[in-house]
């Protein structure tokens, strides 16, 4: 009896001591496997958090830094001079003075000649004023030298920004528009540099404290304070049909032997759209269907077109997009779209009329895309950062925006746009030294003026400059924009 007992309790014990092992490896595997878990979530908050520190300083740290919230600019103010604001060709746009109370005050030799595009510091920051407003206000002067005006209270000099901006460019591009509503604006195609941005009327940035209650309400509606070169929405008229021409090119690939019988008026279902002055063009390719501005033609085009692949084709052009650019911009809008638009919206919209809006900095970068051979380059103001001595601290790289079109595309557009000045309707270049390629648009409005529109570049082969201009109200491309354009060429091929 107690040798069964012995037994009993000797395999008990046995079976517990096997029970134990067998648990150990579970028990370990278990709290391996939640010390494998709290790695992971470690790990996964870690990545989110680097993440979100990556997003921050490539896309929102300037923003938060350039804040009129953020605080470190008053500090900054007390202990650094403004930078000054200088054009490419070394003219200064705008600088810290001191007055006769001995008061720092920021001055704008022009006045409003680049109130847009430089901007002001007063009354909400603007312009290049906003945007390289941190680095204004930093001084990389002598580090030795700081310290001691730092502590003798005396303020360091602030680093300058060196623009784009052609000055003697600009002043053509601001003679020129004279008196008139508008813009003009001008950019190197392979770079995406600006290098002239007007807009017309404007403001003293000199003068907006006191003037400040009379530009906010704008009773007269002329709207000073609205930079119309990248922020003014306007039908764009016949400059439209590059895309046009562009989208019949590549549903149709052979689109060399089209051919169409202008009889100066087309009507569909009761809506009549007729070339300009009911001129009738007669027989025309596409060619010379461009470069005459055929209306009837391109809206016969339009009827033709799938609507989606021309929504998809605008919209790689950055229509109903923020445009790569670090300018204070409006989107361009296309609104063709199957299944809500009809074939009259589809046909007006071939002649840039319609729905469709585009700024004027928006039609220059379509013009110098063609003149790149299809390359659209991000657009901007800035060249490079000085020290008040003189020491480059940063100089801005071009940068490429997107390929819009083939290098093969682009070539024949640029031989329908040279067209437009050989034997269309900008044909009035063709007398500059230089050759101009480009298109005419004339945006008409219910009850008012036209808009005149040209955009184009020059030299034809190798494009140093694309220009896109804009006049409110006034009639047609040929008679007020092209005259603008020249004087801008002219200026720039002295």
């Amino acid at each position: 009896m107690r040798k069964s007992i012995l037994k009993k309790d000797i395999t008990r014990k046995k079976s517990e001591k096997n029970n134990i092992k067998n648990k150990m490896p579970r028990d370990k595997a278990s709290g391996r496997k939640t010390i494998l878990s709290v790695v992971y979530i470690f790990t996964g908050l870690f990545i989110l958090m680097m993440g979100y520190f990556a997003h921050f300083l490539i896309f929102k740290s300037r923003d938060v830094i350039n804040s009129t919230y953020n605080q470190r600019h008053d500090v900054l103010a007390k202990r650094v001079i403004r930078g000054k604001i200088i054009s490419a060709d070394g003219v200064v746009l705008a600088e810290t003075v001191t007055d006769d109370g001995e008061n720092e005050v920021r001055n704008y030799p022009f006045d409003d000649m680049y109130a847009h595009v430089v901007g002001r510091v007063l009354r909400g920051r603007t312009g290049i004023e906003a945007a390289e407003n941190i680095t204004l206000l930093t001084s990389y002067s002598n580090s030795a030298g700081a310290l001691y005006n730092d502590l003798i209270g005396v303020k360091n000099p602030g680093n300058n920004v060196i623009t784009t901006l052609n000055h003697k460019l600009t002043k053509a591009a601001y003679d020129a528009l004279g008196n008139k509503t508008g813009s003009v604006v001008a950019i190197e195609p392979s770079t995406g540099k600006i290098l002239a941005m007007v807009s017309k009327p404007a403001y003293n940035p000199n003068e907006i404290d006191e003037n400040w209650d009379r530009l906010s309400e704008d009773q007269d509606n002329e709207s000073p304070l609205l930079n119309r070169a990248s922020q003014g929405l306007y039908p764009p008229g016949s400059t439209f049909k590059i895309l046009t021409a562009l989208a019949y090119m590549r549903e149709n690939p052979d689109y060399l032997d089209y051919s169409y019988n202008c009889k100066g008026k087309i009507e569909y279902d009761g809506m009549v759209i007729h070339c300009s002055n009911n001129r009738s063009h007669g027989k025309v390719d596409l060619k010379k269907a461009f470069a005459k501005s055929c209306n009837t033609s391109f809206s016969s085009i339009g009827k033709e077109l799938s609507m989606d692949g021309f929504r998809e084709l605008c919209e790689s052009f950055f229509f109903n997009k923020d445009l790569p650019a670090k300018i204070s911009n409006n989107k361009s809008r296309f609104e063709l779209k199957t299944g809500s638009s009809g074939v009259k919206e589809a046909m007006q919209t071939a002649i840039g009329q319609g729905k469709t809006l585009i700024t004027p900095l928006h039609n220059a970068m379509i013009a110098a895309a063609v003149a790149n051979g299809g390359i659209m380059m991000k657009p901007y103001t800035v060249d490079r950062i000085e020290s008040a001595g003189g020491r480059v601290l940063k100089g801005y790289i071009p940068e490429e925006a997107a390929v819009v079109m083939s290098f093969e595309e682009a070539d024949y557009l640029k031989s329908l746009m040279r067209a437009v000045v050989t034997d269309g309707t900008a044909s009035r270049l063709n007398k500059l030294d230089v050759k101009v390629a480009g298109k005419t648009g004339t945006a008409q409005q219910d009850g008012k003026n036209s808009h005149a529109w040209f955009i184009g570049f020059a030299p034809i082969n190798e494009p140093k400059i694309a220009i896109s201009v804009l006049v409110e109200n006034i009639g047609s491309g040929s008679d007020y924009a092209v005259p603008i354009a020249e004087k801008v060429f002219e200026e720039y091929f002295k």
